[in-house]
């Protein structure tokens, strides 16, 4: 599957390059603008990069809280460290255990949802923050002669961007449920 995602700047635009592609014979099925008054980044499928984020974040948490503790509890053990001089050695072994899970926890958290917001969702971000800032996609899905010809069409509208994508897993980072393998187009 190849995606060819067009950025216009105004709904004027979109609509006359909407239109420039239907009299070429493109199938309209095949053609989806999104913006203000059409259909939403959700509607169509963009990935929301909050969940990506939160994805990672998950699991993330699944390997460092265990790694955080057993880290934490060797390290007490090598250094014989007196958390609180009250509790026994295994007491302060188990307590830097947990600390060390608290900290796993933490780093999940803060670096996982930092990798998965800005890396995660591929260049969904960006066409979401176009979206947001009033802009329009015009997003043509299909074969490589139908994207190179949409793109032949809406070349002279000058988009301010214009970014072609082909999807060999059918699992796009673009459109789809899980994180795929794309190759951006030329």
């Amino acid at each position: 599957m190849n995606y060819l995602v067009t950025v216009l700047p105004d709904r004027i635009q979109a609509e006359a390059a909407y239109s420039a592609l239907e009299k070429a014979g493109l199938p309209t099925s095949q053609v989806n603008i999104l913006g203000n008054g059409y259909q939403s980044a959700d509607e169509f499928g963009l990935i929301d990069p909050d969940k990506q984020a939160s994805k990672q974040s998950t699991r993330l948490l699944w390997w460092l809280i265990p790694f955080g503790f057993v880290a934490g509890y060797a390290f007490n053990y090598l250094t014989e460290i007196e958390i609180f001089s009250q509790v026994t050695r295994f007491g302060n072994e188990f307590l830097a255990g947990i600390l060390g899970a608290i900290a796993g926890a933490l780093g999940a958290g803060l670096i996982g949802r930092g990798v998965g917001l800005t890396v995660g969702s591929g260049d969904a971000l960006a066409y979401r923050n176009r979206l947001n800032a009033g802009k329009y996609l015009i997003v043509v899905t299909g074969n490589e002669d139908l994207t190179r010809e949409a793109t032949r069409v809406l070349r002279p509208f000058e988009p301010e961007n214009i970014q072609g994508y082909t999807d060999y897993s059918q699992n796009s980072k673009l459109v789809g449920k899980e994180i795929g393998k794309q190759k951006p187009q030329e």
